[in-house]
Order: structure tokens, then sequence, then C-alpha cells
């Protein structure tokens, strides 16, 4: 498949090979090592290449706390074996669209542009159709042939023009699509004498249990149901941008619209509401907030990326000493199924910009470098001599237990780390007894569990037409949303539901609905 996939990639292939076959040196060396640097300097006399690239904080502590990220010393590492100079410019986490879409209004893009998934994503503002960034498939048959063989072809899809065949950025991938798991407090469980639920009413009946003895969340919410969408998944309504899916009058629809069970979800967050289950303000708790609630100590059961197991966990025992937390599978509903929304493969994206033309190849094999046996040293470990020793020729390295390093940990292990499988990091977890619970959870639990629908990417035009009625990756549209919310505050009764789909229907909805059936049946870019 992937051999059929590379020979899509080969508009002047054979003309870039023999270009490039005294200046290709793959994934071993660093950006312009040994190949030259853009400026036509070539050889080993070749300065560092010098590059901004925006990137999004991702509420990593370490990068959001540091007063220059540039000078940090891991970055310095990291220009240093790949001879290159970064400018990076962070975007905060919570303002991560306003800013991408100010950045292309205002025209001040940088070199290289950080996204958040495929190429038609709403931070991009049009960007790729605005020929805003350079075409790579060239580039990367010169000059990133590792991250070819590296990135599967699934991913490589997201970041390709279906009509020009052109691609458009580098990916971050994701082998395992179940990335979010249910989260609770063992300790707490053990204390209230209740086994692990499994259904909707044992998860009720445990909530129930920790109110009682005093947890000031039971089940940690936060706003617009984002990471607290628990319930949702367990009816299969989650409704998201890859939450479609074929109805039996043959119709692709949001799952949404399976109104029995999406207000049986309603009245389940409705009932936690009433029966302080939840936070009362649960609707206006952000993500900083939500993490500090958690790892502090205040709720028993959440959902989050089972990946920062490691990170969340050693905070909350630092905080609550006697704290024991483990993920659990996820509640299920009435089909025996549960879990939350698949990821995409991208997790993120990296696009060249036009004007940035004169350095690409450059940057193209810093990329490369990416997915080097080197970088994965570098990215797992950190630095030789400082942060591990090797012995006897392998890497002798001590996990940190403090907060200060699992935090460090994920910074280099997650942020810094730009194309890698970001599922989680092998190397480290295999040395830790959380990091194996960790392997252990991602093989052998959410790889079973989770909602997989239908996505349309580049999204449907009639969602674009309609923003009220444009869900996010994991956010209902905004419409159905406000109304979902009413419902559970009590504002609204939920028997009202089939009335809010028809509002739907009347401002939009019909166009979305007819869009998405005919480009599923024509199999043009739906992905499943």
């Amino acid at each position: 498949m992937r051999k059929s996939w590379t020979r899509m990639l080969t508009s002047g292939l054979v003309l870039a090979l023999l270009v490039g076959c005294s200046g290709n040196n793959g994934g071993g060396g660093g950006a312009n090592a040994g190949g030259g640097d853009s400026n036509g300097q070539g050889g080993s006399e070749a300065g560092p290449t010098k590059f901004s690239i925006s990137m999004r904080t991702l509420n990593v502590s370490y990068v959001e706390k540091n007063p220059d990220i540039n000078k940090d010393k891991y970055v310095l590492e990291l220009e240093k074996r790949t001879n290159t100079d970064l400018d990076i410019r962070l975007i905060p986490h919570n303002e991560y669209q306003d800013k991408m879409v100010q950045m292309f209004a205002t025209n001040d893009i940088p070199d290289v542009v950080q996204g958040t998934g495929g190429i038609s994503g709403p931070e991009l503002a049009g960007a790729v159709e605005n020929g805003v960034f350079l075409p790579l498939n060239d580039l990367l048959q010169e000059h990133g042939q590792d991250l070819l063989k590296f990135i599967p072809e699934e991913a490589w899809k997201r970041m390709t023009d279906s009509k020009t065949g052109n691609i458009y950025g580098i990916p971050e991938i994701l082998s395992n699509p179940s990335r979010r798991a249910t989260w609770i407090r063992t300790d707490l469980l053990e204390k209230v004498g209740k086994e692990i639920p499994t259904t909707v009413e044992e998860t009720m009946d445990v909530l129930r249990a920790f109110k009682e003895a005093g947890v000031e969340q039971p089940y940690a919410g936060r706003q617009n149901f984002k990471y607290a969408d628990t319930f949702f998944g367990a009816y299969d309504v989650l409704g998201y941008l890859n939450q479609f899916k074929v109805f039996p009058d043959g119709k692709v629809k949001p799952t949404f619209f399976d109104e029995e069970n999406m207000k049986q979800a309603i009245q389940i967050y409705k009932t936690m509401h009433e029966e302080g289950l939840i936070s009362k303000e649960f609707a206006t708790i952000e993500s900083a907030d939500f993490k500090s609630i958690v790892t502090s100590g205040k709720a028993g059961m959440w959902s989050m990326n089972a990946n920062e197991l490691p990170i969340w966990g050693t905070q909350l025992k630092e905080n609550v000493p006697d704290a024991t937390v483990a993920l659990i599978p996820s509640p299920v509903g009435p089909d025996g199924k549960g879990g939350y929304a698949h990821y995409n493969p991208v997790t993120r994206s990296f696009f060249i910009n036009a004007k940035a033309k004169d350095k690409a190849e450059d940057i193209v094999k810093f990329f490369n470098w990416m997915v080097s046996e080197d970088a994965e040293l570098f990215f797992s470990f950190g630095i030789e001599g400082e942060d591990y020793q090797v012995t006897d020729g392998k890497p002798v390295f001590e996990v940190p237990t403090d907060a200060a390093g699992a935090d460090k940990m994920r910074y280099l292990n997650y942020w810094l780390w730009l194309v890698q499988d970001t599922t989680y990091n092998k190397r480290v977890s295999e040395l830790s007894d959380s990091g194996k619970e960790l392997i252990d959870a991602f093989d052998n639990m959410l790889s079973n569990e989770g909602r997989r629908g239908i996505e349309f990417d580049p999204r449907l035009e009639a969602m674009v037409k309609y923003p009220e009625l444009n869900p996010k990756s994991d956010e209902l549209p905004p419409l159905i949303l406000e109304h979902v919310l009413r419902m559970v505050y009590g504002r609204e009764p939920i028997d009202n539901y089939g009335k809010v789909l028809e509002e739907y229907l009347s401002k939009g909805g019909n166009e979305i609905i007819e869009e998405a059936t005919k480009r599923y049946n024509e199999k043009e870019n739906a992905f499943e």
C-alpha cells in the first residue's frame, strides 16, 4: 500500500532524485549538515538555517512558564543537532484559533506554521487554498525519505489536496485513535466500598457514593463538555466533526440525531447537576482550572488523554500523597459500547510558508531528522551526561518522580518532538509502573473502545456556510450545545429536543445532511 502511495508523489521525482543524490543525507544528520545550505554556501561550512515557527503551547506548563523558550537548553541542543536557528513563536493554548486567524489576516506568517490536523482546519483560515504554503511533494521525495517511510498513508492523505495531489503539510501521527480515557481515584473507590463501574447506572451509583463521602466534585466537568463527554459517548451521540453515521433512512447525519439516546444522555447530566455530582459551574470551567481541580484531589472521576497519566498522576500524588488513580474502561450505554470520539491520525501538522522557499529544503531535512534514532534518544531522555548516562552501550535513565521532572519530560517527549507517533513514548513508559500501566491501557483497553464515525475532510461546505451548525473536533455545534446546556441547567425541557433538531434542519441542517450523504455515497474525502 505504501509503495502505491509513494508512487503518487512522483511529480518531478526522477529529476529530483538526480538533482538530490549528492545532497540528501536522510534522517541521520541535521537539517543542512553535509547537504549544503539553502543559500548555496554548501559543504561543511554552512551556517545554521534560520527559520521561524509558530507553535501552540498545548497547556504544557514547562513551555507556558518558560521566560524565553528560544533560550531553553533543549531548544539550543535541538538547534545544535539539526544545524538550525529557531525562532519559536508561542500561541497560547486557549487563544489558538483566534490568534491563528489574526496571524493570517495581518499576513504576519512565520516560515513554518503549526496546524492541528489536516489541510482544511478552521485555524488555517483557507491558507492552503489561497496558496500561502508550499507544495511539498518534490521536497519530501528528495529530502524527506525517512518521513515518507515513517508516516502512514492514512496520515498523508489528510495533508493532501485531493484535486491536485499536492501535499501541503508534514503530520505528527497517532497510531491509536482511542486516546481519551476514563480516570478514577481508586483510593476513593476503595474508601466507599465500590467496584469499578462498567455501565452508566453503576457509574452514577459510584458518583453518588463519592458525594456522600465528601468528594467535592465526584465527576469533574468542563466548559462545553470538553473532556466531560463520558455519557454522550456511552449513548453514542457525541455529534462532533467526525461523528456522522448512516441512519436507517439511508441519510448521513450527525449522531446527535439519535433523539432518544440524546435525551437519555442529557438526562444523565441533568441528574448529575441536580444532585451535585458535577460542579454547578462546570459550564464555565476552562482547561487550566479543570487540571487544577483534578490534580489538587477535588475530583473522583474525569476524562483526559491517557498519555497524561504519568504527569497528572505525579502531580496528584504530590498534592494528595495517599491518592491512587487508574484508567478504567469507559461506562457502556444501551449498545454495550462506550468511550470517546476517536482522533484522526494527525495530531499536529507543519506547513512551510511559500515565502520561505529558499530554505524549505533545510526545513524538510529538519523534520526528516525528527524520525531518526538520534531524535528518539534525545526527545526520550534528554542530553547524554546530564539527563542520562550510557553504560555498556545502553542508555541508563531514571524516570522523574516529582512534578517538575515529569513536566520537563512531557515537554521533551511530547511538545518539542514535532513528528512522532504520539500515542505514548515506549522508551520512557517501559521504565516505570505508571508507564507500564499506560502501555497496557492503550494496547488492551482503549484499542477496544471509543466511537469512530464518518468524517469529511475538507469539512462540508454547508458547515462552513452555517457557523451555528459547525461543530469542533470535540464540541457539539453551537446551536445544539446551547440548547443542551439549557436543558442540563433546567431552563428548557428535555422533551423539547425534537424541536431543537427541527430548528437545526431549518437553519441549514438539511443542506449539511444532503451534502454529507452525497459525499459519503460518492466516497469524496469521507473517512471512516
